[in-house]
């Protein structure tokens, strides 16, 4: 078997958490995305 690299998977917690505080507008993407560790881009999708 080979090693095959996935991508991280999010849950749908994190995604519903990270979704609103976007919404909010509290922070900017950059900074969500800082504080979650993850891509900025996976939140503006």
């Amino acid at each position: 078997m080979g090693m095959k690299t996935t991508r991280k998977r999010y849950s749908a917690q994190l995604k519903a958490k990270v979704a609103m505080e976007a919404i909010r507008g509290d922070l900017t993407l950059a900074e969500l995305a800082a504080k979650h560790r993850i891509h900025h881009t996976m939140i503006g999708t």
